[in-house]
């Protein structure tokens, strides 16, 4: 770290559950106006019109903290404080936090080797240089390996993902060489519930989502049922900054020591080399223990704009959640026009802006034409237009679903040709998904929202999965009876419609 840790401020002590909206959860963060913790409102102003209009950036939440309190947050409807909303690789960095938990227990040292740490492998792995990774070496994505070995490994052991990794002998010695490489993250979550006989979710909440004040979580998990660790974990906003915030104080949460400070500061410094085949700037400062360093600070980021940065220098955390394929971009717009923000005189004359900008926060909904002459089945009471994929569309790329066909139908009472309020069923193998569909606003149902609009003659749907950062495109050709559907941004752990939200009990 180049500094150290700044002075706690008072112990979090929250919002009072009368001074939140309906619906929101409860805050953990105490709030302050921008002016009263050295925060110029225009700067948050400035980044808003960044994020909004940055082409491949799409935001989803912004959640600012300065001197210990949240000074700017809001979240683009249908997004919300109280839902969760995938991590992706931003898990990483909570997993990290659990091998931190074990190691100042000293339950796990850093130079104990993988296979030690899985006897029934020992037979096995004979490799020296698979024999001699460390934990360290997997905590940095250093365990010598030259590129993702996923898929190798999944394929060497279908059932046992850190038995094919151990297999795969590494490219160089380990420590000497970087790769983002997820089965590294795998073998720590597998470690943990190894050691603590608990899966990630349940070791991690009396250590540190109660203490942070997290509620609900989920962590997709494999078939062995080892919560995977390197992605899957589903959390709010808050519950992203509380985590950098934790490491900001050099693991101090208000009266509670739950990290060590030298563990914080071994996590969040730089292990490896980052630079080689990294082509843009905040990759190339080097990788701690599952956290990046950065131009400003260090982060912990996941695809399509998951970010947790963490600034010692500013006293600062920023949580933001999008689908945002140039994620570059993001970064770019908050060291262009936040971080000059931070720590500095402030009048608060934009404070009462600021917040009217971010209360009324929303994505756009598509806008189109009139409505064309509607078939019958699309009157109340009626059974709706059925329609199959158009030709050529399901034997497309990886870019689209397995739907094999579609139904239109009105939604109950209120759904008939005039009104424009429908349900949408996306039918794929063993599922349907169920979207509720308004044309020219949204509709929001269960872990799903939509918007719609007539297109020449054809209805567009866009479908948000809104406990991640997807969005599905749909083209409805009633007259064809055909239909068409693309990902915005293709979902990474390629489930069903209905498994892509929050795995629950």
């Amino acid at each position: 770290m180049t500094s150290a840790a700044p002075t706690p401020p008072a112990a979090p002590t929250g919002t009072s559950s009368s001074d939140l909206p309906a619906g929101a959860p409860p805050h953990r963060l105490p709030r302050a106006a921008p002016a009263e913790r050295g925060v110029d409102a225009a700067g948050v102003l400035a980044l808003l019109d960044a994020l909004e209009s940055t082409p491949g950036v799409e935001p989803h939440s912004l959640l600012v903290v300065r001197g210990g309190a949240v000074v700017a947050e809001g979240w683009w409807a249908p997004y919300a404080a109280d839902r969760v909303h995938l991590l992706y690789s931003l898990s990483k960095s909570f997993t990290a936090t659990a091998l931190g938990l074990l190691v100042d227990a000293g339950r796990v040292d850093l130079d104990d080797t993988l296979v030690s740490r899985f006897p029934e492998l020992e037979a096995d792995v004979t490799d020296p240089r698979s024999r001699a990774v460390r934990v360290r070496h997997v905590a940095a994505m250093a365990s010598g390996h030259r590129e993702e070995t996923l898929e190798r490994a999944r394929a060497l052991d279908p059932a046992d993902l850190v038995r094919g990794f151990l297999l795969l002998r590494p490219d160089a010695e380990p420590g000497t060489v970087f790769a983002y490489n997820q089965p590294c993250t795998y073998s720590l979550a597998a470690l943990v519930q190894r050691e603590s006989g608990q899966r990630l979710t349940e070791f991690l909440r009396p250590r540190l989502f109660d203490p942070l004040g997290i509620g609900e979580v989920g962590w997709t998990a494999d078939g062995s049922g080892r919560e995977i660790g390197w992605s899957g974990l589903h959390a709010r906003t808050e519950d992203v900054a509380a985590l950098g915030e934790l490491h900001l104080r050099g693991g101090r949460w208000g009266g509670r020591q739950l990290l060590s400070p030298e563990w914080v500061e071994t996590a969040t410094r730089s292990h490896v080399d980052s630079a080689d085949g990294m082509p843009n700037p905040d990759w190339q400062r080097g990788y701690g223990f599952q956290f990046w360093r950065a131009r400003h600070g260090y982060r912990g980021d996941g695809a399509y704009g998951q970010f947790c940065l963490v600034l010692p220098e500013q006293d600062a955390v920023v949580a933001i959640t999008s689908q945002s394929p140039d994620m570059q971009a993001v970064l770019d717009a908050v060291w262009e026009h936040l971080l000059p923000a931070l720590g500095v005189p402030a009048s608060g004359e934009r404070d009462a802006e600021l917040a009217r900008r971010l209360a009324g926060l929303a994505l756009p909904p598509l806008t189109g034409e009139g409505a064309p002459d509607l078939p019958a089945q699309l009157a109340a009471g009626a059974a709706g237009v059925e329609l199959v994929r158009a030709p050529g569309d399901a034997e497309s790329s990886g870019d689209q679903p397995q739907l094999t066909s579609a139904l239109l139908r009105p939604a109950g009472d209120a759904g008939d040709a005039g009104s424009g309020a429908w349900e949408l069923q996306l039918r794929e193998p063993g599922s349907v998904l169920t979207v509720p569909v308004v044309v020219d606003g949204w509709a929001e149902g269960d872990a799903v929202a939509a918007t719609a609009a007539w297109r020449g003659g054809v209805l567009a749907v866009d479908v948000v999965l809104v406990e991640t950062p997807h969005r599905l495109h749909v083209l409805a050709d009633l007259t064809a009876g055909t239909f068409t559907a693309r990902w915005g941004t293709r979902p990474l752990h390629g489930s069903p419609l209905t498994e892509l939200r929050c795995p629950r009990p």
